[in-house]
């Protein structure tokens, strides 16, 4: 008999170790690319590749595009917070190192724990509520220094967890109904059609600029980084439960600090570590604690005797 993918829990972590190693890579291509191209240029090239990828793969593995009027308006939503998500991240990458934006951005886990709790009606206990206010006192140890160097785009990136919470949210209410790769290649081509009228608007942000020919193997790879990257996370989901990869997550800020030191040089502060550790710990205290939760709400609650008279 084939095992179930959920059996598969190592494969999930190998998945979401990739995940980890090349989302940090991709925001180092479009920090790079942030000199010669404009922010929305980028977004565009980063959806147009997303289609070339996955739309292909979505056909040749006989995945069906279509889906229902509810589920494509909540694709859409999705689609239309994933750019403004990734626009604010990359906006975020011209003004901070790589490590500071990915910490500050991980204040996202808080978000989606206060979100659960308030819109969905989700139990959260004190303990967790507490070690949500710590991730968030850690969150803004790194943007201090950051703020007072760069000023409101060290912001940004709180700006990022608050719309991909959201994202996250939309993505749970169709997750279970349509196919993960068939939701990101439908999705594509929507964003696609939203962003090209920016192009029309007269702001630097928007401008497309020419790409020159030695710039174009780094817009390649941007786009498919980034594709792959998410495309190994969902397929994670499918082989491991969510609570066993998401402490495998926190590896992205060890990792966007290694990328960051090596392409362009960046070391955290000491405010900024202290507060990239605790974000780390909270957030980690907060998976073990959903993991607790879990497992005691799976275990049967043991039966009582019998005290009733025989007969």
């Amino acid at each position: 008999m084939t095992a179930a993918p959920t059996d598969r829990p190592m494969l999930g972590i190998a998945l979401m170790l990739g995940f980890c190693v090349l989302i940090p890579f991709g925001d180092a291509l479009a920090k790079l690319l942030g000199d010669w191209l404009s922010v929305v240029q980028l977004v565009f090239l980063r959806f147009a590749f997303q289609a070339a990828i996955l739309i292909p793969l979505a056909l040749i593995t006989g995945r069906s595009l279509r889906m229902g009027r509810r589920i494509a308006r909540m694709v859409f939503y999705r689609s239309m917070l994933q750019i403004l998500g990734i626009a604010a991240m990359f906006m975020a990458l011209q003004h901070l190192p790589l490590a500071d934006a990915v910490a500050i951005a991980f204040v996202m886990p808080f978000i989606m724990l206060l979100l659960g709790h308030f819109v969905l009606n989700e139990e959260v206990g004190m303990r967790r509520m507490i070690a949500c206010a710590v991730g968030f006192v850690g969150t803004l140890m790194v943007v201090q220094p950051a703020f007072d160097q760069v000023g409101w785009p060290a912001l940004l990136p709180l700006a990022v967890a608050v719309i991909f919470a959201l994202f996250m949210l939309v993505t749970r209410q169709i997750a279970g109904q349509s196919d993960p790769v068939a939701i990101q290649a439908a999705g594509a081509p929507m964003a696609l059609v939203v962003l090209i009228p920016l192009f029309a608007l007269p702001l630097p942000a928007m401008d497309w600029k020419p790409i020159a020919t030695d710039t174009w193997p780094l817009v390649i790879a941007m786009g498919c980084v980034g594709t792959v990257g998410h495309l190994l996370m969902t397929w994670s989901l499918r082989y491991a439960p969510a609570a066993t990869l998401a402490p495998m997550q926190y590896l992205e800020i060890p990792m966007a600090t290694l990328v960051g030191y090596l392409i362009f040089g960046d070391i955290p502060g000491t405010l900024a570590s202290i507060g990239i550790l605790v974000t780390i710990g909270s957030g980690l205290y907060i998976v073990m604690r959903e993991r607790a939760m879990m497992a005691r709400r799976a275990t049967p609650a043991p039966e009582r005797p019998d005290t009733s008279p025989a007969g």
